[in-house]
């Protein structure tokens, strides 16, 4: 899904000369289509993540004009769990032991999704700073489901995942979803929640679903056009 200089300033909520300086300096992902820049959304979203800026996640309104399923944050992650301890002594280990965590539908070969993360991973990190990453293919995972959902899993050791800011990663959240523009509502309403000061303490101190849920719900109230979050 490419987008406009123009987009990605609505998108990042900063001026579109901002934009141009950062194609300039080449610290932004970008093409070059018949002498016009574009972006992708997936990689412009990922790499506002990394760097803590907020998205305007007015842009992406809780339904679609397809009818498609609302992709509400605390839903996808009550959809997705939360586990705690997950296994792994390096990239790949925690990586394989994400995909056994992750609620996928039968028939998905868990060892193609294993070899897609890493290589996603070899491409540049997922590590978003503070001990997060957010684990995804090159292209969004959107597979045949009926809800979209959010993985969340604490890993039992840190692993060195080369971050942005260097630190091992501790925290890896992974979405699942049944539409390409659903990933994104969901990327963009997980990286404004880790802006969140509360929200963001509770994935630091582990702290239980129930309280991780309760946070995503309130962050997610302040939405623009959200509605009580729905469970089922």
């Amino acid at each position: 899904m490419k987008i406009t200089v123009a987009e990605v300033a609505r998108l990042l909520s900063v001026p579109e000369e901002t934009v141009f300086g950062w194609v300039r300096k080449g610290t932004i992902p970008v093409t070059r289509v018949q002498e016009q820049y574009r972006f992708n959304r997936a990689e412009i979203l990922e790499w506002a993540t990394a760097r803590g800026m907020p998205i305007s996640v007015e842009l992406f309104p809780e339904g679609t004009r397809s009818g498609s399923p609302s992709a509400k944050l605390s839903d996808a992650l009550e959809a997705g769990g939360v586990h705690y301890d997950v296994a792994g002594g390096d990239r790949e280990g925690v990586l394989r032991a994400l995909v056994a965590a992750m609620n996928l539908p039968e028939g998905v070969d868990h060892e193609l999704m294993v070899d897609f993360f890493l290589a996603r991973e070899a491409l540049g990190s997922t590590g978003v700073g503070d001990g997060i990453a957010i684990p995804h293919v090159r292209n969004p995972v959107v597979l045949h489901v009926d809800r979209a959902f959010i993985t969340l899993c604490f890993l039992a050791h840190p692993v060195d995942f080369g971050a942005i800011d260097g630190r091992p990663v501790t925290t890896l959240f992974s979405v699942v979803a049944p539409s390409t523009r659903t990933h994104l509502q969901l990327l963009s309403r997980l990286s404004r929640a880790l802006h969140d000061p509360d929200f963001r303490a509770a994935i630091m101190r582990r702290a239980l679903p129930q309280v991780i849920l309760g946070e995503a719900r309130r962050v997610e109230r302040g939405f623009p056009g959200a509605e009580p979050s729905q469970k089922g």
